[in-house]
């Protein structure tokens, strides 16, 4: 620490227009292991400068989103070569950054290169291709957060790249130098500099300036949930990409194995000091092995065990946080509400504000503040359940939905959980971190997911970065039930556009939305990606939509199985012969107000909606898509699905033990 703390500051530039430059205004980072030395000052984007980085980012003078599909693809390959070569100095100015533990450096690392690979792949995909043309959305900005300082940017950047567009990173302010390192990694595998910009910007309306221009097209958030929130109230119709916060989970039964029990728990709650955005944040316990006091004694002896220290002690485990804990966090590494006692107490540790040893709270009550609130660092809460079910209700009981997981070795118990967890990745008998590009891709759902919901490192995650343009009808289909046909020709006589619009969305439901895929076929692990309908859908039609694309919106829902479809018009329509189909004739005002009424969670797609239609749907919690229609099912029923990763130990102790009925 003390040769650390010698070497002299360094200064991180900005990179606007393809030159390096430099501000005014400077700011100040500190090592999260040696709280008051200055780490390295990094220059703050003034008004001008922010104005001169959306003008190149608009005119685009590399030609980057003129490249064919092929050129990116190979440009993606050669950033995953050339990243290879530099593991050991990333992994370091993380280490000194962000106080990111050397495995936990490594794995991250790791999984850059894996979204370099893999979406370079993903960019030929023939599958979107199927009588549609893509063009990119534009400029894109990217908002990182600091937990994962190289591989979700890294992941974010790569896929708006790969779609054509041009990207302005806006690094968090915690990691700044491992933001600027990767884009130089970027930049010297020939990522253009005018293709991707670097600019770190002041909280303040200097930032908001740039995440609000009409010249910026979309824009990529990792983060806070009341992040996201903050980011529409600017402006509404904002095309955000958002994973944002979870209150996660791990039930433990009394069917469990309680020393993988353990083991699981303890990895999941304190890896990278609980700061990854997947961590266990609570234990959901039941009563039998709650009550267990060797149980309980063990998990406590665990977490106890772990090496709390500086990033810099290479055998530290549990490593600082980030920034010393605001309000939230510190309450809850120092205050116990009514019935909660402490099975292990953390403490600060060396006087440092940053470095925790973990906490374990037990008695933890349904709805309580803990229960309720994410703690983002070193304390778990321990709750518990009369029963599994009760367990069940108590996990997927919140407004988030982003990781969960299930310890228990019942049949009964696993296949009830895995049919009805509410959240976009599940782990059954391991921990719930350490999400891998294509095998595990990474993205939540309800208030855990903001925006279009595909998932990063799963195969819809670049597709979404690109406007889609019908230019045929497409080839790809397979046979309807003359149930479905009759339908088609009841409502809209010899329409072959709609019909090949079902027969599509026949095609794909058969050979993606309808069955599971597990890409990587590991013999030790299932991972099972998998679609699962939105809770209700509303389709609002304008007054000259053609009723055949309403129709056809209303067969992509039912398709999906969505089981509660609202129809909207502010004209007449005819009834539509279907027992999940309402039909409603409402006024623009009479449909805002019914739209405040609305269940969370579900799906509004109109096409076209109003900056209104946006606020309303985003403050009850809609996923809201607004572009054009298309016949094409693998893009057309993406709204009404939500993405699903299942990941499994199909082993104990190497011997082999079958689970897949229990997965189905």
């Amino acid at each position: 620490v003390a040769a650390q703390a010698s070497h002299p500051a360094l200064s991180i530039p900005l990179v606007i227009a393809g030159e390096i430059t430099t501000s005014d205004e400077m700011a100040d980072a500190e090592d999260p292991s040696c709280p008051g030395i200055v780490n390295y000052r990094y220059a703050l984007a003034s008004a001008d400068q922010v104005q001169q980085a959306l003008a190149c980012a608009a005119a685009e003078p590399s030609g980057w989103r003129s490249l064919s599909v092929e050129h990116r693809s190979l440009a993606l390959r050669k950033v995953a070569a050339h990243l290879a070569k530099h593991r050991g100095d990333s992994i370091a100015v993380m280490l000194r950054d962000t106080g990111k533990a050397v495995s936990e450096g490594d794995a991250e690392f790791s999984e850059a290169i894996d979204f370099a690979n893999y979406y370079a792949h993903r960019i030929s995909d023939a599958a979107f291709h199927d009588g549609t043309e893509a063009t990119p959305l534009g400029t894109v900005v990217i908002t990182p957060p600091w937990n994962f300082p190289f591989a979700i940017p890294c992941g974010g950047v790569l896929a708006a790249l790969a779609a054509g567009n041009t990207v302005i990173f806006k690094p968090a302010p915690e990691a700044v130098w491992t933001g600027y390192h990767m884009c130089q990694l970027l930049w010297d595998a020939g990522i253009p500099r005018t293709a991707l910009q670097f600019l770190v910007c002041p909280d303040n309306e200097i930032g908001t300036s740039l995440l609000t221009d009409d010249r910026v097209h979309a824009v990529i958030l990792t983060g806070a949930y009341a992040t996201a929130k903050l980011f529409h109230s600017w402006k509404p119709t904002m095309n955000l990409f958002a994973e944002t916060s979870g209150k996660n989970s791990l039930i433990i039964t009394n069917a469990c194995d309680p020393d993988q029990a353990v083991k699981d728990l303890v990895r999941s709650a304190f890896g990278h000091a609980g700061q990854k955005c997947s961590a266990a944040s609570l234990a959901i316990i039941t009563a039998e092995r709650y009550d267990d006091p060797a149980f309980l004694r063990q998990l406590r002896d665990a977490a106890a065990s772990l090496t709390v220290g500086s990033t810099w002690a290479l055998d530290s485990i549990v490593t600082p946080v980030v920034r010393a804990p605001g309000p939230e966090l510190l309450r809850g590494l120092t205050t116990l509400d009514e019935g909660e006692t402490w099975l292990l107490e953390p403490k600060m540790i060396a006087g440092n504000p940053c470095l925790w040893s973990p906490g374990i709270k037990l008695g933890i009550r349904p709805g309580s503040w803990y229960h309720q609130t994410e703690c983002f660092g070193p304390v778990l809460g321990l709750m518990r359940a009369p029963d599994f079910i009760t367990a069940l209700q108590w996990q997927n009981d919140s407004m988030f939905g982003l990781t969960a997981g299930l310890h228990s070795l019942d049949p009964k118990e696993i296949r009830t959980w895995q049919a009805t967890v509410e959240a976009g990745n599940v782990y059954l008998n391991r921990s719930i971190t350490g999400a891998i590009v294509q095998r595990q891709p990474f993205g939540g759902w309800k208030s855990s997911c903001i925006g279009a919901g595909a998932k990063a490192g799963g195969p819809n995650y670049v597709a979404q970065f690109s406007h889609w343009q019908e230019t045929a009808l497409p080839h790809q289909r397979a046979m309807i039930s003359e149930e479905l046909r009759s339908f088609a020709q009841t409502h809209a006589a010899d329409d072959a556009w709609l019909m090949a619009a079902m027969e599509s969305d026949a095609y794909w439901w058969s050979h993606e939305f309808g069955i599971a895929h597990d890409p990587t076929a590991l013999i030790c692990e299932k991972n099972l990606f998998r679609y699962r309908a939105m809770p209700h859908a509303i389709i609002r039609a304008s007054e000259d939509q053609s009723f055949t694309h309403t129709l056809r919106m209303v067969a992509a829902a039912e398709r999906a199985g969505v089981k509660k479809i609202i129809v909207s018009s502010p004209i007449l329509l005819p009834r539509i012969a279907s027992e999940h189909v309402m039909v409603l004739k409402q006024s623009d005002e009479e449909f805002l107000q019914s739209l405040r009424k609305q269940p969370p969670h579900g799906v509004l797609r109109a096409v076209g909606a109003s900056a209104e239609m946006h606020r309303i749907a985003h403050e009850q919690r809609l996923r809201i898509v607004a572009r054009p229609v298309l016949a094409l099912g693998r893009i057309e029923m993406l709204p009404f699905l939500r993405e699903q990763s299942l990941s499994a130990t199909a082993h104990r102790y190497g011997n082999l033990v079958p689970i897949d009925d229990l997965l189905r």
